[in-house]
């Protein structure tokens, strides 16, 4: 797929942007493990727990995925004086959300969904919630606390249905952000859409529309679509609809003119849990920005693409967006931080993580031969590679032959390789510490004892395997014959 840079321009254009999220606010806990026996106690599967993650839902989840595209999410809504709510703060304060107009309330709990997984299926789920309208006070202090600050670019309405975005709160909000000059996009879940009255953008899914307009639909009749879509649109004076139709893509219904489809980007489903916070999140960004509703569109799209193929509720960098939109293998090579976030995902989602690391300098026949055995050990391959810095300070001054961009560049496009991260000090235990994994892989030139981070990796209950290398096949016995002028062998 080709696509013009501009439309990439526009993902950079986010950065700096005020967005204000305001919602029901959620933490998510994800609880997995093998399950290997059923309970002698009931027919229920036994689930050994292996790993716990918490992530943000709901309105969090949207504000997290504008933050991630550099824009400044500022997010407001409601938790309760608990642990959750606490949680949901810290975690909030670590992707860089501006949690000013979160109330603590403690007369509500936080919401909060606890999943339990086996195998990377889902078993249970449990809810903690207070669906009751929130008081008006509670709308009022956090409109203060958000007016507080810069005017938005844009303001997104997050409906999850939990009781804070009541008739008089959703009208308050809209004024404010006609009153800023900006859009203000929502994600429904009122069956009733003049609810919204006001706002510029509704992001409904397929299901919402036509319960909303009392009529079935069908996906592929894009025209009935619009059609049940035109009426609401004008019930509510809004600009516009984007109606979100799964694996067929998106279309956007005007108030006037003709509707635009765009077709899903074809991936694996593994989870289509926050989607929908994705498609909202990415829109408003990209429309703050400055972006054409179109293009905005097409980028939101793509995000979705790439958050349906994860587990559980993420945030996708802007990077893999910009891969995707460029059809490009860069989208495996990360910093440090987006690989943490990926791996969380991959042990959700029950994968054997596989690492190892090294130089990577003249890729050559014993470089592939080590990572297609790596590989073998597990479902998803992490590369660390030393910077060129790092490189330098191992194998002197002449090194690295090529630069460390080229070599992540190469390494990424080998079908085996999952994701690559280049560090800058001398091991690569830090970036062991963010990836967790369950097989720390090298050669078998070294011995266990001696593999960096292999206590870290058996303390975590994973394993340090030594795989066999091709004889005579090194960088620097490589680079010998070249300055030899002998021929390769």
């Amino acid at each position: 797929m080709t696509t013009p840079l501009p439309i990439l321009g526009l993902l950079e254009a986010c950065r700096g942007r005020e967005v204000w999220v305001v919602g029901d606010l959620m933490l998510d806990e994800y609880v997995q493990g093998p399950v290997e026996r059923i309970s002698p106690e009931a027919p229920v599967p036994v689930v050994r727990v292996r790993d716990v993650e918490f992530r943000l839902g709901g309105a969090a989840n949207v504000a997290r995925q504008v933050a991630a595209l550099g824009a400044h999410a500022v997010l407001g809504g409601v938790v309760g004086d608990d642990e959750a709510g606490q949680r949901l703060l810290t975690e909030c304060a670590r992707v860089g959300i501006d949690t000013r107009a979160v109330v603590v309330e403690p007369t509500r709990p936080t919401t909060r969904k606890l999943r339990v997984l086996g195998h990377g299926q889902q078993l249970l789920r449990l809810d903690w919630e207070d669906a009751q309208p929130c008081p008006e006070a509670i709308t009022a202090h956090l409109l203060g606390k958000l007016e507080a600050g810069a005017r938005p670019d844009a303001v997104i309405l997050s409906d999850y249905a939990k009781g804070l975005l009541t008739l008089p709160a959703i009208a308050t909000l809209v004024n404010a952000a006609r009153r800023a000059g900006c859009r203000v996009l929502v994600d429904p879940k009122r069956r009733d859409f003049s609810a919204y009255r006001g706002a510029s953008l509704l992001t409904p899914n397929l299901g919402e529309l036509a319960l909303a307009a009392g009529v079935r639909l069908d996906p592929d009749d894009t025209a009935a679509i619009a059609a049940s879509a035109r009426p609401l649109i004008e019930q509510a004076g809004l600009d516009s609809m984007l109606v979100t139709l799964s694996d067929r893509g998106m279309l956007l219904v005007p108030a006037s003119g003709a509707p635009r489809h765009v077709p899903a980007v074809r991936r694996a489903v593994a989870d289509v849990t926050g989607a929908g916070d994705t498609v909202v999140a990415v829109l408003a960004a990209t429309l703050a920005g400055g972006a054409p509703v179109e293009q905005a569109m097409e980028i939101a799209n793509v995000a979705a693409g790439l958050a349906v193929g994860e587990i559980g509720a993420v945030a996708i960098e802007p990077e893999r967006i910009r891969a995707a939109l460029t059809d490009r293998p860069g989208g495996k090579i990360v910093t440090r931080e987006e690989l943490a976030a990926r791996a969380a995902g991959w042990r959700v989602a029950g994968k054997r993580i596989v690492f190892t690391n090294g130089c990577f300098d003249l890729l050559h026949a014993g470089h592939l031969a080590l990572l297609h055995e790596a590989a073998a050990l597990g479902d998803v391959l992490v590369l660390a590679i030393n910077s060129d810095e790092s490189v330098r300070r191992l194998k002197g001054p002449e090194r690295p032959i090529v630069p460390a961009a080229e070599r992540a560049a190469l390494l990424a496009a080998l079908s085996c390789v999952d994701a690559v991260a280049i560090f800058d000090e001398d091991t690569p235990l830090e970036t062991l510490r963010a990836v967790r994994p369950h097989v720390l892989v090298k050669g078998q030139d070294y011995t266990i004892a001696n593999v960096v981070g292999r206590e870290l990796v058996e303390a975590e209950g994973g394993r340090v395997a030594l795989v066999p290398l091709l004889p005579e096949k090194s960088t620097s016995a490589l680079v010998e014959r070249i300055r030899r002028g002998a021929q390769p062998g």
